[in-house]
This record gives structure tokens, C-alpha cells and sequence, in this order.
């Protein structure tokens, strides 16, 4: 067994009660290479960020889980080599079963997220306390989830989404013994985040815009656990740039809509003490492949084209972290 600690990662409970007390949200950021690693490392040293370093099913079958441990152990070190050690939590999303928690636990992962809530209320609570019981033994934080967002992300997928509903999330979390919890108030996986007719279109731009979030249950769940850690997935703005540039460059990216960055900066002011972010930093990296290849054509270094990437990658994440989630400057 490999325990997290002995890598120089830490668990979410310290970092999420200053969170939430502080008015802030922590980064958690879904990484599958070297690239997207470096990428937040450096864009989260800078400006002095803690942050969560996500692994999804997808990046555990592309990169292993033995690697991923040890490019999170990297990452501390990191951190040292660039001059300023950030709190660096390495966590499992959406975890589908008991078994797939066990193993990252026993993999030097400091925080998983258990996703039953596609199972019955009741069995959502069975499966997640059984996850809570094991993680504790070995200080390892755990999420779990209350209401179902849409959308497809890796192997993440729904074409409906439930909210939460407030009633149920204090029986949940005292059967559970949870340590937070992703909530439904209306965001949802991927770059296509919303259906065109759901949103409205603005008459100069011409651009979609999405409905907004359910604030109301939001604060219902924080009236009802107040202090408790409160987590949103599914949260990436989706900038129209990356869009734009992607598409300049034969892409074909059709109705891409995400979360509007001011809802999200709102959210972060409340009990949500982290925001995960991915289609972002795909977009991001995608959209400086395409650039930097369709102006540079002779170019067949994947440093030259993946270092592009990269820097942009890293230009996101540092201004998510100062401009929506406000996690600068706190550690």
C-alpha cells in the first residue's frame, strides 16, 4: 500500500474549512500528461493557489494509476523546484464503485469521490458509507454526490440531469459520513453544456446564452449544512476564444456553451469550496495545437506544438484561480 503522505500530498479537510470560511473555491483541475501537469503546477505556484489534482476513469486507463501517483509525488517536488510549496491533493472523480475507490486509496490517492447517485437513494447511502468507513481508516477525505448532472465527460454520462434535492442532504451526509458534497444546481459535463433551445441568444453577438444557476438550491443545501463543504462538477465556462480558434483552424465545434464565469464566481463566494474544471483545459490545449500547427505546417516537434499547449494552459489556470475561484494568494 501506498500512503499519500509519504508523496507530500494532503487530504481536502484543512483545505476546504479555510475555503469555505475564506469565501473561496479550490481549483480542482483533471490532468492526464506531463503537459497539463506542469501546466497547473506552475499557473498554481504563481499565484500562490492550493489545488486539486483530478484523475478521472479516462486518465487512469490512458496513464496508469501507478504513473499518475508518482507524477502527483513529482508534483510536490515541483512545487519545491519552483520556490513556493503549494497544498497539492491528488483525488479520484467519479468513482463508479467501492472497488475503484479501494484501489486508488491504496494507491496514494488522498481524496476520492464515490458516485452512486445514479442508484437509489438508499443504496447511494450504503455504497458511499461503505467507501467513507475504508478511506477514513487511512485519513483519506471522501465526496459524495446527491442529484445526477447531463452531459458526457470520459465515460461520465446522462442525458438528464436531477437536482439535488435540500430535503435529503442532511440525512445523506450524517449516514454517510461523507467529507463533501457535489451537489445538481444545473451545471453539466462537457463543451455542450446546454441545449440551444434551453438558453437565449444575444441579438449583437449572436452567441448563446445559458440559463441561469439554480442559486435557490444552493442556498436551501448551505441553510441546511451550514459550514459544509459543497462541490460543483461540470463547471467549465467553455471560453468562445477556444471555440473560435479551434474552428478558425478546421475544427467543427457546434452549440459549445458553458457555465457563465460570474455564476461561478458567485458560487465560490458561498459553501462551494471546489469547482472542477475540465473541457476547459482541453479546449485551451486544443485550440493552441491547432494554431500553432496550422501556422507553423513544417512543424512535427510535439514539444514545439505540446509546449504551446501548455503555456496557454498555464495563462487559463492562473487567471481561473485570481478572476472566478479567488484561490490566490491563500496558502
Amino acid at each position: 500500500m501506498v500512503s499519500y503522505k509519504d508523496l507530500g500530498l494532503v487530504n481536502t479537510r484543512e483545505m476546504f474549512k479555510k475555503a469555505v470560511t475564506g469565501g473561496y473555491a479550490i481549483p480542482a483541475y483533471n490532468f492526464n500528461d506531463m503537459e497539463q501537469l506542469q501546466a497547473i503546477i506552475q499557473a498554481c505556484v504563481e499565484t500562490k493557489s492550493p489545488v486539486i489534482l483530478q484523475v478521472s476513469k479516462g486518465a487512469r486507463d490512458y496513464a496508469n494509476i501507478n504513473l499518475l501517483y508518482n507524477m502527483a509525488k513529482g508534483a510536490v517536488e515541483y512545487s519545491k523546484f519552483l520556490g513556493y510549496q503549494i497544498p497539492i491533493v491528488l483525488h479520484l472523480d467519479h468513482g463508479a464503485d467501492f472497488d475503484i475507490c479501494k484501489s486508488c486509496i491504496d494507491n496514494g490517492f488522498s481524496s476520492v469521490m464515490i458516485d452512486a447517485s445514479s442508484h437509489p437513494y438508499e443504496e447511494n447511502i450504503e455504497i458511499t458509507k461503505k467507501v467513507v468507513e475504508y478511506a477514513h481508516k487511512y485519513d483519506v477525505t471522501v465526496e459524495g454526490e446527491l442529484g445526477v448532472l447531463s452531459g458526457v465527460e470520459d465515460e461520465v454520462a446522462s442525458e438528464q440531469s436531477h437536482y439535488t434535492r435540500p430535503e435529503e442532504v442532511i440525512d445523506f451526509v450524517s449516514k454517510t459520513g461523507v467529507d463533501s458534497l457535489a451537489i445538481s444546481i444545473g451545471t453539466s459535463h462537457g463543451a455542450n453544456k446546454f441545449k440551444p433551445e434551453q438558453c437565449t441568444r444575444d441579438p449583437k453577438t449572436g452567441r448563446l446564452i445559458p440559463p441561469s444557476l439554480r442559486f435557490d438550491i444552493l442556498k436551501e443545501v448551505e441553510e441546511k449544512l451550514k459550514g459544509f463543504p459543497i462541490v460543483l462538477h461540470g463547471s467549465s465556462s467553455v471560453p468562445q476564444e477556444y471555440v473560435d480558434i479551434i474552428n478558425k483552424f478546421g475544427g467543427n465545434l457546434k452549440d459549445s456553451i458553458g457555465i457563465p464565469e460570474d455564476q461561478l464566481r458567485q458560487a465560490a463566494k458561498s459553501a462551494v469550496c471546489k469547482i472542477n474544471i475540465d473541457s476547459d483545459g482541453r479546449l485551451a490545449m486544443t485550440a493552441a495545437v491547432r494554431k500553432y500547427l496550422a501556422e507553423n505546417p513544417a512543424a512535427f516537434d510535439p514539444r514545439k506544438y505540446l509546449g504551446a499547449a501548455r503555456d496557454e494552459l498555464k495563462k487559463m489556470y492562473m487567471r481561473k484561480n485570481i478572476e472566478v475561484l479567488g484561490s490566490n494568494d491563500k496558502c
